[in-house]
Order: C-alpha cells, then structure tokens, then sequence
C-alpha cells in the first residue's frame, strides 16, 4: 500500500505539473498520514461501536465519479449525503461513461454507485473489471428498450419496418450517448428488424428535450428508453414490444469500488456496500429534481432524512 500511495502522490504531483485533468480532481489523492488519519478514524469508530456505545463520526474524503445521467445523479446525490452524514468529505465528478470506469480502475476516482451492467455499459465493464471490485447490484429490475408516447398508434418494433410507419417518425430513433450499451443494441434492432431509420446519437438530455418537443406538439417519436427514469412519471409512454429480444433482460445498477478502499476507508467501503434502493425510491428523487428551481443535493438530503430507517441499514447507525 505505501508503494501504492506514493506512486499515487507522484502522479498527482505530475499531474497538477501540466495542469491537472478534471479527473485528477476528483483522485483519492491522500497522502500516506492523511491515509493513516482516516484508517485511524475508521477504526475507531468500529471500536466505540463494539463497545456499544453511540458511533463516532467517520473522517475522510471519498469521491464519488457517476455520468450525467438523471438516474445517476439520483443515486449519486444520495450516497454523498448519506457519507456526509457520516462525517465523510464527500466529492463528485461527472465523467463519461468510459472515463468513470477508467477513474475507478485507476485509483482517480473512489467509487461509482451507477454502473448499469450488464449490457449498457459492460464494454467499459469489460476492460477494467480486473482493475476495481464490483460490490454487486444496488437497484434491479431496470429495463432498456424502445420508446413512444402512448399516443403513437405502434406497438412493437416490427411495425418500425414498415416504410409508411417509419416515414411518419423522420425515419429516425433519437438516441443517447454514442458509447452506451443501449446504442449498440439500437443499432443491433434496426439491422435485425430491418428497419429503414436512422439512429441518431447525442445525450440523456438531448434525447428527453426531442421528446419533451415532440410530445408538446403531439407528434411522433421514437427513443432509446430506460427505467428508472423521470420521463415515465412526467409523460404517458411505453416501450415497443420487441419479438426478437434484442434488449434482453432486465438490468441492474452496480456499485464499482477502487481496489484498496476496503483498507484505506472501511466504514465508507461498508456504506457502499450495503447500498440498496428499488427503482421507486430513485424515481421520487428523480421527480423532485425536475421542479423547476429545484436543487437536486438539498432533494437528495431531504430523501435521505426522510428514509433514517433505511438510511441506517446502510450505514449501520441504527
């Protein structure tokens, strides 16, 4: 672990030398007695709660790396306030989603608690698993697929195949970012199904402003689509059936750790891992950060307060 932490330091020192990526910003960046300091302070804190009496406070920094994405966000929010409850100095930064796991894998980045696997994003997966430590899933029951306003007479994609169908829809599918999973897959649907549509790329919120548009003016489209999501609580939509099973399953949203925090940071590392959510508890925090003026770190504070009794199954401050 010293060797580690000062090539770590050494790196962090090179970095800020050329003007310090934003990744370097979020790193884990302590220093052997800051380390020492938090391992400390961790473990006396499992010392007073052996001892039965009231928890200490945990010290410490933890950045947290997630996407720009709302569920992500959501979740994201939630855990800072839930480590800051704690005594923790919590981070985040939003990344890419390759960059996310780049950060963790490296040791830039503490933790993430939105990695959607195994599909979405399993091809940035697939090239650091051996680098970080997957505490499993903290939500399941997630869904990907293709989406329409419930007012747009089609119901599976199969009818997409139809030129006249697809003509009424610019013969195009707005999709997200051009390295998520759910874009490969897109791409998979219109070859297998044949369809004559254009998928066009962009983000989370490039796709939600062209159905907020269409749907305004009553007009139809189709998007790459997910649950959980603000959208299906603000509008009345549906997903295409899809006969050839090209989504597959249902997903999950796993939470990624660096290698080592299980050492540097146990009461953090324990926290994350006993995280635990259903889609509808991150959909009302989702739903509070679309009012308008809405601050989403005060929403999630405000659920975490509202939800002590599951709060503290996590943190194991009962």
């Amino acid at each position: 672990m010293e060797i580690k932490r000062h090539a770590l330091h050494q790196g962090l020192m090179a970095a800020v030398a050329v003007g310090a990526l934003a990744l370097a910003g979020c790193s884990n960046g302590n220093n052997n007695n800051a380390a020492t300091q938090n391992q400390a302070a961790d473990n006396g804190q499992a010392a007073t709660e052996a001892s039965g009496n009231a928890p200490a406070k945990a010290h410490g920094s933890v950045k947290l790396a997630y996407v720009e994405w709302s569920s992500c966000v959501a979740a994201t929010d939630v855990m800072q306030a839930t480590l800051e409850k704690q005594g923790f100095d919590v981070k985040t930064v939003s990344v890419s989603a390759a960059a996310m796991y780049t950060a963790i894998a490296d040791g830039d980045a503490d933790a993430t608690v939105c990695a959607w696997l195994p599909t979405t994003q399993g091809n940035y997966y697939a090239k650091t698993k051996d680098q970080l430590t997957n505490l499993g899933a903290n939500m399941k029951g997630t869904k990907l697929g293709l989406v329409v306003p419930k007012y747009v007479d089609v119901s599976s994609i199969s009818d997409l195949a139809k030129k006249s169908v697809a003509d009424k829809f610019d013969d195009r599918i707005v999709g997200i970012d051009p390295g998520a999973g759910e874009m490969g897959m897109t791409q998979k649907a219109i070859d297998q199904y044949k369809l004559p549509m254009k998928l066009i790329d962009g983000s989370g919120a490039t796709m939600t402003a062209a159905l907020k548009s269409a749907i305004d003016n009553h007009e139809p489209i189709v998007v790459t689509g997910w649950t959980p999501h603000w959208m299906w609580a603000r509008w009345d939509l549906k997903y295409l059936d899809d006969p050839k099973g090209i989504y597959g399953n249902a997903e999950e949203i796993d939470t990624l750790v660096r290698k080592g925090l299980k050492q540097d940071m146990p009461a953090a590392y324990a926290t994350l891992d006993a995280f635990n959510w259903t889609p509808k508890d991150m959909q009302q925090v989702m739903a509070a950060n679309q009012k308008s003026g809405s601050d989403a770190k005060a929403n999630a504070r405000q659920w975490v307060g509202q939800h002590a009794d599951m709060v503290s199954g996590w943190t194991g401050q009962h």
